[in-house]
């Protein structure tokens, strides 16, 4: 007897259906035949499954087995079709009727006893199945609250194999999951007014924040760098619920929701610079998103980006340009988000102390030149702001709180970011990071004077198409937080200002 149900597999942070076909045959040698490109953890689901079955009181006649996972000609890898592979057996067998299983989605990793052990992906199988019309979802405990953020979908948590069956015959009754409790902490732990000095900087983490620019520190050890880039979530927009699915969605891919239902804060990742490209990127076998999807829709830290491997840093240009990451592989093509806020830090110099008065910088011309070297001019053209982080006076340190506190900043992020919002209704910009083409020219017109400025600068400094471009869009972010119509002269001049790499380099 032929019996049907259906699953998911998960490409990238999406699921697609699959339809997992049983076949218990009385005739012919008893065997186990598994067809359909399941991948190892698949095809080890067999001896999982049978052990399973006959630990939780199950007993299957002797037959010839065919299980197919269809479509046929996509991989599937993972352990989340023991629980549906051990329903099929069990109605292709007879010992459960067929009728039974129409109409739900099961996802589950057995145990040898029988209890049910929670898979990645769930968050995006429970979409698959909500999208399919299911009746219902099955799913481990670990898995049913974060399965149960989405509406319009019961859940139901079971602890083992055989409660699986009594609840499918209608022999108990089971209630549906709540929404797990969305991730824990305080929204804005650090404050902007705890670093003293650093005005300007901090003038530029605002500007960035509005924008959703990407932002580059310089400065010698000890001058705030990395306390700034910390602060950095704590003056940006929260996530829409659509940005929070999205977030959710990777983290569940990824199996680093830890028990939380949907993510509500901007992630924060701040990848070490001896980590690999693979790490960053996402990727390996099998493929899992890497930092810069970790990231999305919120800020990747690079510290001391220098350090990092070049590759590493060369791998980021398509993310920074698309907000996605397409990785192709022999045996795999996958496309990850990747929609993030690059902030990184670095030093002037290997020394790092070449723009610090109070010390003698130790470092040759050469040594310089090397150690700039290691950014790529493309790479350096990505990032809008090129801010100095001067070292702190000791009249700074000794002072109290300076400047203005997080939320004030936030507030005029928000209101920057609401302009924004209006501004580029129906069209594919949600930021002014993300103006080009018709748009560019149609919101960031610059009258005679500015075009004049404008035009001098690119000419001596020598800038790119893309660096001319991305003048622009910070200087309309400048107009926002201001409340201006139009860009002014002072915005263009304030943008440039916060060009320092290609200033030093004219």
């Amino acid at each position: 007897m032929v019996v049907h149900l259906a699953c998911g597999a998960l490409h990238g942070v999406d699921a697609y259906r699959v339809d997992l076909e049983v076949d218990c045959s009385r005739q012919g040698m008893p065997s186990f035949i598994m067809v359909g490109l399941a991948e190892g953890a698949v095809r080890e689901s067999r001896e999982r499954v049978l052990k399973a079955l006959q630990n939780s009181g199950f007993k299957l006649p002797a037959a010839r087995i065919t299980v197919n996972l269809a479509p046929a000609d996509r991989r599937k890898e993972g352990s989340a079709y023991d629980l549906p592979l051990a329903l099929g057996l069990l109605a292709s067998a007879g010992v459960i009727p067929a009728e039974v299983l129409e109409g739900w989605f099961t996802a589950a990793e057995l145990s040898l006893d029988g209890r049910l052990k929670p898979v990645p992906g769930m968050l995006p199988l429970a979409l698959l199945a909500r999208k399919e019309k299911a009746r219902g979802l099955i799913a481990a405990p670990e898995n049913a609250g974060e399965a149960a953020v989405v509406e319009g979908l019961p859940v139901f948590a079971v602890q083992t194999l055989g409660e699986v069956v009594a609840f499918l015959m209608g022999r108990t009754q089971i209630e549906p999951a709540q929404p797990a409790a969305p991730e824990e902490g305080s929204l804005f732990p650090l404050d902007f007014a705890d670093v003293k000095g650093q005005e300007r900087a901090k003038r530029a983490m605002e500007v960035a924040a509005a924008g959703a620019h990407n932002l580059l520190l310089i400065g010698p050890p000890g001058s705030g760098k990395t306390m700034l880039a910390q602060r950095m979530p704590g003056i940006l927009p929260p996530l829409s619920f659509e940005e929070a699915l999205e977030v959710t969605k990777i983290y569940s891919v990824a199996r680093m929701l830890h028990g939380h239902g949907l993510m509500t804060q901007r992630p924060f990742r701040t990848p070490h610079h001896s980590d690999s490209s693979v790490s960053i990127i996402g990727g390996g076998v099998p493929p899992h998103p890497g930092e810069v999807s970790l990231a999305h829709h919120g800020v990747l830290f690079l510290d001391e980006l220098p350090e990092f491997q070049r590759q590493a840093l060369e791998v980021l240009r398509q993310p920074l340009e698309q907000g996605t990451v397409s990785i192709s592989r022999s045996t795999y093509a996958i496309t990850y988000p990747a929609d993030f806020m690059l902030v990184a830090a670095m030093n002037p110099c290997p020394c790092g102390y070449s723009t610090d008065p109070r010390h003698a910088c130790t470092c040759s011309a050469q040594a310089v030149s090397r150690y700039r070297a290691r950014l790529s001019g493309p790479l350096l053209d990505r990032i809008d702001l090129h801010v100095e982080v001067p070292a702190v006076s000791y009249e700074d340190l000794r002072a109290g709180r300076s400047g203005p506190r997080s939320a004030e900043i936030r507030e005029k992020v928000l209101r920057a970011r609401e302009v924004q919002t209006e501004r580029y209704r129906g069209t594919h910009c949600r930021t002014n990071a993300d103006l080009s083409g018709s748009l560019l020219e149609e919101h960031c017109r610059l009258g005679a004077a500015e075009h004049d400025f404008l035009g001098t600068a690119v000419r001596n400094l020598a800038l790119s198409a893309r660096a001319y471009t991305r003048i622009l869009r910070v200087a309309r972010t400048i107009a926002d937080l201001e409340g201006a119509q139009t860009i002014a002269l002072s915005h263009v001049a304030e943008a440039l200002s916060c060009r320092m790499l290609d200033r030093e380099q004219a």
